[in-house]
């Protein structure tokens, strides 16, 4: 069986992976490299500080992949790794309760899509470079809680059901909005408010077929490896 996990989260997270980075090269890339043009305009514009002079030096001064092959590749390499360990959880998921095909993995996938990318957004959509931000601990911990509470809701929801798993569900799902992502004092960002919002959107829809990508392909190799 855990061969069965291992290889079905495998292949199912190369496909997911290849197929997302697909996507984010056409509509998320192009918006993303406009957002740095921005940025790289703004930075200039800004009146010279040699407390931020030293501190934009150290961010010049840090690593980033080039553009064109190099950032392709990252990319694509983060995505094959994202699926394959988001694909453990689902191929897991389908083992514990038994059943496969992709249908079933694509109803994983959904859940995965609100879970990992609808409910985070909601407090912290995806953000361009330039955009102000609060501190990334404080993100990254609300990002994670949120994401945690809202498959733990929909787990209450969708499998033990009843009316105590349902208002259970619905006070997790409705808690980290409740608490309230960080955000910076200022708000903004280098970018146009136009760009911003197709950048959202880009992410968003990237985000959906990674996830209905990622179900219905492990559901279904899950399945053909059971039945081998």
């Amino acid at each position: 069986m855990f061969r069965r996990i291992f290889f079905a989260a495998v292949l199912g997270g190369l496909v997911a992976g290849g197929i997302a980075s697909a996507v984010q090269a056409v509509r998320a890339v192009p918006l993303i490299l406009q957002a740095e043009v921005f940025e790289e305009a703004a930075g200039k514009a800004k009146p010279h500080d040699h407390a931020a002079s030293a501190t934009h030096d150290h961010d010049e001064d840090a690593w980033a992949p080039a553009d064109g092959w190099e950032r392709t590749g990252y990319t694509l390499l983060f995505n094959l790794l994202a699926g394959i360990g988001f694909g453990l959880l689902i191929s897991a998921g389908l083992a514990l309760s038994g059943e496969g095909g992709w249908k079933t993995g694509l109803a994983w996938g959904v859940c995965g899509y609100l879970s990992f990318v609808v409910a985070p957004a909601l407090g912290l959509p995806p953000e361009l470079p330039g955009t102000e931000a609060a501190p990334l601990v404080s993100r990254q911990l609300w990002w994670t809680a949120t994401a945690a509470a809202t498959a733990a809701g929909l787990a209450l929801i969708l499998i033990r059901r009843g009316a105590i798993g349902i208002v259970l569900g619905l006070a997790l799902l409705a808690l980290p909005h409740l608490v309230g992502a960080p955000h910076p004092a200022e708000q903004g960002g280098a970018a146009p408010p136009g760009l911003v919002r197709e950048f959202i959107i880009a992410a968003l829809v990237s985000g959906l077929v990674f996830w209905l990508a990622l179900g219905a392909s492990t559901g279904a190799i899950y399945r053909r490896l059971a039945a081998a």
